[in-house]
């Protein structure tokens, strides 16, 4: 058995932990730059608020709606995180990140066989949380990450479960009832190009993919859509690395600027800003890249458009932050001074483990030996991202483009200058 955790609206959760007066306000979290809406609450979602709604549309109706609203806050937002995930290994000698919010749990084979006590442990989980951290979650206990995962997009929206759901405890006719009214594309992993070709085959709801033949649904489409088949009749058959394919095949860092940038020294300091995240990003996953891509490009509103990109094939498998950066800059001759560019980026693809392939002595990268991009990580993790740097990036002042961020919230547990003033 597993126990699917989500953390309830994510990013707006967090914000109230150390604003309460957010609380039972409709409150919306904004992307970069202040662009638009990435995370709304429940109450903000009640009143239409969704997911990618301008923010300049709905700024002059904030305050007549009662809406508040903030900027992305992303320290604050991996930190508090961390801090759940570390709590959630209290509960499990296995444990299974695989996003911000959510986490699958293997649940202890004592308790795996018995309802009442799987029921307890999904309840003790969410008061921990909420006693500990203040972020309210939803549990919810399967036999495999299919059916958790379905579990928790449905049946959190019923308040008769209480934000705890054990799925075998649940009456059999009401899970074929779920089942049979919920459309194919609701199950994890069944994208809208997925449900068009099922919908071909006669497969319309979610019971028709569980009670389809598995061999057959092979025969239509693949093993992994027979596994899900499978899933959903109760069969665990689609494991923790299984159910990430695809997802680090490659790697990307790219950002609208809030101010256009243009010459070709700001857009040097930009790639030499994103090539050093790349590096520390490819460190963190234990990865190294063999391709890098890097762009830049005007507003397609323009009419000075320009969008010039490279490719390079890297001498060897790397995720050292001088080779990456020295590689990025090969674009650099092809921006055009008093363009307005509006984005820059770079693309790492052709990863693999890093140690899979060693190079030879001539090849070595002596920063990378050395630990320089681990080294520029970890004080940034704990001084701030404008604290140390290579090169252009780490030129002061730091670069006007950087993203807009009007309607930050502090930083409220990564930064001195920032925690919050407890008031007796």
């Amino acid at each position: 058995m597993l126990a699917h955790v989500d953390v309830n609206s994510a990013y707006a959760s967090f914000e109230r932990v150390f604003n309460p007066s957010l609380d039972g306000r409709p409150l919306v979290v904004l992307s970069n730059n202040d662009g638009m809406v990435v995370a709304a609450s429940r109450e903000a979602k009640a009143i239409g608020l969704d997911l990618g709604k301008p923010w300049f549309e709905l700024r002059p109706h904030a305050q007549r709606l009662g809406v508040a609203a903030v900027s992305s806050n992303y320290e604050l937002y991996g930190d508090m995180s961390r801090r759940v995930m570390e709590v959630l290994e209290r509960f499990t000698h296995e444990l299974d990140v695989y996003s911000i919010d959510e986490a699958f749990l293997t649940v202890d084979r004592r308790a795996a066989t018995d309802a009442a006590a799987m029921t307890r442990l999904g309840r003790e989980i969410k008061n921990t949380l909420r006693r500990l951290l203040g972020v309210p979650v939803c549990v919810w206990i399967a036999p495999n990450r299919t059916l958790a995962k379905l579990a928790n997009r449905t049946a959190k929206k019923l308040p008769v479960f209480d934000g705890v759901c054990v799925w075998t405890a649940t009456r059999p006719e009401w899970r074929q009832q779920l089942m049979e009214a919920l459309p194919v594309s609701e199950v994890w992993g069944i994208a809208s190009r997925l449900e068009r070709r099922l919908l071909g085959y006669g497969v319309r709801s979610i019971w028709d993919l569980a009670t389809a033949e598995p061999v057959q649904v092979r025969k239509w489409f693949n093993v992994v859509v027979m596994r899900t088949a499978l899933e959903l009749r109760g069969v665990a058959a689609i494991g923790p690395e299984e159910d990430r394919t695809g997802r680090k095949d490659q790697l990307i860092v790219s950002r609208s600027f809030s101010e256009k940038v243009t010459t070709r020294a700001g857009i040097r300091q930009a790639l030499s800003v994103y090539a050093q995240r790349a590096a520390s990003r490819l460190v963190r996953h234990g990865q190294v890249a063999k391709t890098l891509t890097t762009f830049a490009g005007t507003s397609h509103w323009t009419e000075q458009m320009h969008h010039p990109s490279a490719t390079v094939r890297l001498p060897f498998p790397t995720a050292d932050p001088v080779e990456l950066t020295r590689a990025a800059h090969l674009l650099l001759p092809q921006i055009e001074e008093g363009i307005r560019y509006a984005r820059a980026g770079i693309m790492l693809t052709d990863l693999m483990q890093a140690g899979a392939q060693l190079p030879l002595e001539p090849f070595r990268h002596r920063h990378e030996d050395a630990g320089i991009s681990t080294l520029i990580d970890s004080v940034q993790k704990m001084a701030g991202r404008e604290s140390l740097a290579l090169g252009y990036a780490g030129l002061r002042p730091g670069p006007s483009w950087q993203m807009k961020r009007e309607l930050l919230t502090p930083r409220a547990t990564t930064h001195w200058s920032e925690l919050t003033t407890v008031k007796a």
